[in-house]
Formats: structure tokens, sequence, C-alpha cells
């Protein structure tokens, strides 16, 4: 079991809500929360933690493929990540967490470049969006275009950029922010697991603060629910449980067409600094690998 909740150090409340939306039969979105010290998957309507050594694995993942094929590649990316950074042969966890996950998402692609090679499961592959909370830091590794955000002081900030063809057409200045929302080819990714025998993993790390929460979240999430009303619903709702309830609630009454996936975590403990009045989070953001989107026009 995970280890029970303590004053000191820091602590961990998580809620997560997977919904195949209104128009897919199945769900090839995928989600885990584990304790890396203890082993154990943290599930259930609402689970606190103690982060203990080995910190606390927060992933999302967005399979594709068809035939059931997305639904068997995003299980597959989750389950390789949770055991090679669980097992961490290299003994580097505690000292450098981004190594590890680095290491674990190349395993969980090459897992999945396996397997896309079955009758069946041809060009199957899957988006990553992986958090490791671990003390007072996050850890975040991304693959594709799922999301991880963070709401601090009721502003919400988005810590992941989309590897996405209008991304990449953004930040080119070819495309303004707003002409991307609306694009034809918005689900373009440029990179996911197990297209390639390789990935370029993007990697950064947050200094967190006193009643931060992170939220992840797949595609289905953030191309119906704008960043105003995610910041509206988290603000407004008493518990975490709500929240994912009235994320996912609004992203279907908006059509529903894809996946949903909501998975929050919330952190308080003596370990942490206070909120400081007015500090810009991008300030405790460090990027550390970006990834490199190949050259568009």
């Amino acid at each position: 079991m995970p280890t029970e909740e303590r004053e000191g150090g820091v602590n961990l409340t998580v809620h997560g809500k997977t919904d195949a939306g209104l128009v897919r039969k199945g769900n090839e979105d995928a989600f885990v929360v584990t304790d890396l010290s203890s082993g154990s998957a943290i599930d259930g309507p609402l689970a606190r933690v103690a982060v203990g050594p080995k910190g606390v694995l927060l992933a999302v993942s967005d399979g594709m493929g068809g035939r059931q094929a997305g639904e068997v590649a995003s299980a597959l990316v989750l389950e390789t990540l949770v055991r090679s950074m669980a097992n961490d042969a290299t003994g580097e966890l505690a000292s450098a967490p981004h190594v590890v996950m680095e290491a674990a998402v190349s395993d969980a692609n090459r897992e999945v470049w396996k397997a896309a090679k079955e009758p069946g499961q041809e060009r199957m592959g899957a988006t990553l969006t992986a958090v490791l909370v671990e003390g007072t830091s996050v850890h975040i590794a991304e693959v594709g275009d799922s999301r991880a955000y963070l709401l601090r002081g009721g502003t919400l900030v988005q810590l992941t950029s989309d590897q996405s063809y209008v991304q990449a057409l953004v930040d080119a200045g070819v495309m303004t922010p707003e002409e991307a929302k609306h694009a034809p080819m918005k689900n373009i990714i440029l990179q996911a697991m197990g297209q390639k025998t390789g990935v370029s993993v993007a990697l950064s790390k947050l200094s967190l603060r006193q009643r931060d929460c992170i939220l992840l979240c797949s595609d289905g999430l953030t191309n119906k629910v704008s960043p105003n009303e995610m910041t509206q619903i988290l603000l407004s709702s008493p518990t975490m449980a709500v929240a994912c309830d009235r994320l996912v609630d609004l992203a279907n009454a908006k059509g529903g067409e894809d996946n949903i996936t909501v998975v929050m975590g919330g952190v308080s403990g003596g370990d942490l600094l206070p909120l400081v009045p007015g500090e810009d989070p991008a300030t405790t953001v460090e990027i550390l690998k970006s990834f490199s989107a190949p050259v568009v026009h």
C-alpha cells in the first residue's frame, strides 16, 4: 500500500478519470498513478500519499492505431514506464530523476515499436506525458501532445509544449495561436511512442510551492475545453473528484468526439516553500531538454 500522509515532507492528493467520450466505442486513453517507493499503484476515488524517497509517478497516454491497437499501445507505454522507473537499475532516481525518466520513456518506446510488428497492431502508437513528484520538485517528460498544466495561486500555466505540426507553425511564426485552435491539421503530431526505434523526450523540472496542483490530460480535453474554462472549473470545484467530473462532462457537452483523460495531483507539506505573491511560475520551471521539431513551411 502507499505510504500514509504525514504533516512534514511533501504530501500528494491525487484523482484521475478517463472516459470514452460520446462517439468512440472504445477508450484508447490510459493513465497511471504509482508510488515508486512502495511499488504500489494508487487508485480509488481519491488518494492521499506521503511522497517517499523514490517519488510518485503520474502519467497519461493517448493511444492510436485502431482495432484496439491504440488501447494496447497506451497500456504498454505505461506498464513499461512504471516497471523501468521502479526498477531503477542505475540507482540514479534520487540524484538524476530526469535521466531515469528519459531512459524509462525510451524503454517504453522500444516495447511499443516491437509490439507494433504483431498482426493487427501495425503502426500503433501513443503519446506520453509523465510527471514524477520527487521531494519538492516535479520532473516532466513528454512525447506527443498530451499536456501538463500547473495551477498556482489561481492561475493555470501550461508546462508542456505540443509536439504537433500546428505548434511548430506557431513557433515558426507562420500561424497565430488563435489560428492554430481551428487549424484542420491540429491533430497531426510530429512524434509518438512506438513509431520509430528512438524517440526525442522533452524534459523539464518544476520547483513546487504550497498548494500547487498539477493537471495532466489528453487532447480529448484540450481540444474542447479552453484554459479559461479549465481554470474556472478547477477553482470552483469543492474536490478534485468533482473537478475531474466537470472537466470530462464539459468536453462531452461540447461534442465528446475523442477519449478524455484527466489526472490531478495537489501538493502540501512542511517541506514546500510558500507561494510568493506575484512570483512568475515560469521562473520556477527549468527546461532540461527541448523537443526539436522538423523544419516546417
